[in-house]
């Protein structure tokens, strides 16, 4: 692709400029290998460390990635609003598409009520001198949060998780700046530190969180804050245990300058007990979501933290968005208070936990050894992604290729369950079968 677009410019701004163009036309698609900088120094007859500057420039900006040998590419999802690559290939006719990591919307609570509740009781309009975290929001979420061992001091409400750790890392962080994080970990996550100009390094985990080892190694090699996902660890499943938590909250009351960041986006569909680290560090925020159990549009997060750590995060906020709906607060308030969501929300993660293990079973009869402690998705091992995805896809199954959210880790693809049946279960299991090799020995660290 990359042979066939015709990169101008005589400045290292111009032709960064003509590649964020092809980038946003989708001339250059995601994952194009861009020429070597001497090779387009020469075809545009300019020095060569002009051309480094460009491409070190668009590295910084989350828009390419080095690939050691394999060269310079443009990152799998760049920020930077394409004209056709931002919309989702469909995938092939008939296929089972489980690629999605999104939660069943069968299962997510009807939001009509509730909102036809809201809108009787509307009252007068909310002006921007009174807006901000509703009073009795943030007191049903410090309940929520100390019923699962969480320090509920200072407390404010995202757009999001996502938002959240964005601003949580913009506020303590500067370009170039060291990150640890899961490594395979999230997409989303990757893709947002690339954007912010800071430097990811990978934390090897298993099925019980981060490896302690990975995260002193992270640490030494200068990590000013580590992201940790609490439960339901996109991609893998992974869990923070009892034991992992005691040996982390251990190695990390060394490093009273750390900024530790917990994301706990499963928050009530997590069929498994949170074992928080927050408070191990001076400067810490733990994150949780409302998306996944009540419905991705909701675009809300509560983050507690130390009050420095909080109150930087309010203070970006005010100056920027300005506060989080305070509709979309009551809405959610009604949402939590609500027996009948409660229950609906309950049986939903139970539905989850019942598809994704019995999922794993089949795998394991298949001498597979996948992982999935908890959540909505599986992270199968595989020799080789790209004949596995091909493979699948022929067989009528569209999965995540693992690329999308490994630093360093082994190969594997993701596998979402939220849409799969019990009759699917044997069919999907044989036809991975069929498409991978034999798993490696079990554990998926680096």
């Amino acid at each position: 692709m990359s042979a066939r677009y015709q990169f101008t410019g005589s400045t290292a701004v111009a032709i960064s400029a003509s590649i964020e163009s092809g980038i946003r036309t989708d001339a250059l698609p995601p994952g194009t290998t861009l020429p070597p900088v001497r090779a387009l120094a020469t075809e545009l007859g300019v020095s060569p460390a002009t051309v480094a500057r460009a491409y070190q420039e668009l590295r910084q900006r989350g828009l390419l990635a080095t690939a050691g040998r394999h060269g310079t590419r443009v990152r799998p999802r760049p920020p930077v609003a394409a004209r056709r690559s931002a919309l989702r290939p469909p995938p092939l006719p008939g296929a089972r598409d489980l690629s999605l990591g999104e939660p069943d919307p069968r299962l997510l609570p009807p939001l009509g009520p509730h909102l036809a509740a809201l809108a009787a009781d509307a009252g007068a309009p909310v002006g921007y001198s009174h807006a901000g975290v509703l009073p009795e929001l943030a007191e049903a979420a410090r309940a929520r949060l100390a019923a699962d061992g969480v320090p509920t001091g200072e407390l404010t409400v995202t757009g999001g998780a996502l938002d959240g750790i964005e601003r949580l890392l913009g506020a303590h962080l500067r370009p170039g700046d060291a990150v640890a994080v899961e490594d395979p970990g999230w997409a989303n996550l990757l893709d947002l530190v690339a954007a912010l100009g800071l430097r990811p390094i990978g934390v090897p985990l298993d099925d019980e969180g981060p490896l302690v080892a990975g995260v002193a190694s992270a640490l030494a090699a200068g990590a000013r804050a580590l992201v940790v996902t609490s439960r339901a660890q996109n991609p893998t499943g992974a869990t923070v245990s009892a034991a992992r938590a005691e040996e982390l909250r251990a190695l990390l009351a060394d490093r009273p300058d750390l900024l530790l960041i917990e994301d706990d986006h499963a928050a009530e569909l997590a069929g498994v007990p949170l074992h928080p680290l927050a408070g191990a560090t001076r400067s810490w925020a733990f994150l949780r979501s409302v998306s996944k159990p009540y419905g991705p549009d909701l675009r809300l997060a509560v983050l507690v933290g130390d009050e420095t750590t909080v109150a930087r995060v309010a203070g970006r906020t005010r100056v920027g968005a300005g506060w989080v709906s305070t509709v979309l607060q009551r809405l959610v308030l009604a949402l939590w208070r609500d027996p009948a969501v409660a229950d609906l929300v309950r049986r939903a993660g139970e539905s989850y936990d019942r598809r994704r293990e019995r999922l794993l079973a089949a795998l394991a009869e298949h001498g597979l050894t996948a992982h999935g402690r908890s959540g909505i998705n599986v992270w199968l091992p595989v020799a080789d992604e790209t004949s596995a995805v091909t493979a699948l896809r022929d067989a009528g199954w569209s999965v995540a290729p693992g690329a999308l959210y490994r630093i360093a880790a082994p190969p594997a693809v993701r596998i979402t369950i939220s849409a799969l049946t019990s009759t699917d279960l044997p069919v999907l299991a044989a036809a991975l079968a069929d498409a991978t090799h034999p798993a490696p020995p079990p554990g998926f660290a680096a």
